[in-house]
């Protein structure tokens, strides 16, 4: 059987593990990777617009990996919309990254759930197969945690390098033409960097868990014999 000491740290990696499992779930299930004001470049030039003018022109996009919305502002109005990246709008996109990005959130979500049993049979007892303990607590962390970090990547490169918001903002736009004046990542982008902090997080408790810490030695009291003692 572990030791509490151990146990204790397996539990609390056990915590962890399943707490990452559910924040991938919930950035992956909500449609807030990413928010920006977007410029409707085609009707500030057709009224030549100056600077107080252009708020009428300035809109709202938000969206995730399967879904979004954004308000256009042309002038008349705001317009608001819904659209889904699956199956149409996937295709003007970068596919193969989007795909890659999801694909290591799902492959991440398998490997915490394998973490979190694994830890919780260290919790248990102590494994007679190096893999189940913990040297594989250590390998399912550093795989979940290095896959949500590739995906936090890959969406990085979609946004920064792919203009993956311009992209949406002007799918299956035939007359305007929008520009992104700013964008910036929100909650379900940080909940993926979070769940990587996380398995960093329990590869330290699993180190910590590993070290042999020395038992304190109480001292034996002394006997004392007197000539008192002796006699009876």
């Amino acid at each position: 059987m572990p030791g509490c000491f151990k146990k204790t740290l397996f539990a609390l990696a056990s915590i962890i593990s399943f707490a990452s499992f559910i924040l991938i779930v919930v950035a992956m299930g909500t449609p807030k990777w990413m928010t920006g004001k977007i410029l409707c470049k085609t009707g500030a030039e057709l009224v030549n617009a100056t600077d107080p003018e252009l708020v009428k022109f300035i809109g709202e996009i938000s969206y995730g990996l399967f879904q979004g919305g954004k308000i256009r502002q042309c002038g008349l109005g705001g317009r608001r919309s819904k659209f889904t990246i699956f199956p149409h709008m996937v295709k003007k996109l970068n596919a193969a990254l989007h795909v890659m990005i999801i694909m290591f959130l799902c492959v991440a979500t398998v490997f915490s759930l394998v973490s979190f049993g694994f830890c919780i049979l260290n919790t248990i007892k102590v494994p007679y197969r190096a893999i189940k303990g913990p040297a594989g607590v250590c390998l399912w962390n550093f795989l979940a945690g290095g896959c949500v970090v590739l995906a936090v990547t890959s969406f990085m490169a979609a946004v920064k390098l792919h203009h993956l918001t311009e992209r949406i903002a002007n799918f299956r736009e035939n007359v305007f033409q929008f520009v992104i004046l700013e964008e910036q990542f929100e909650d379900c982008f940080w909940l993926c960097v979070a769940s990587a902090t996380a398995h960093a997080v329990n590869l330290l408790l699993i180190a910590i868990s590993g070290i042999n810490f020395p038992e304190i030695k109480t001292k034996p009291e002394e006997v004392n014999v007197t000539a008192e003692d002796i006699m009876y």
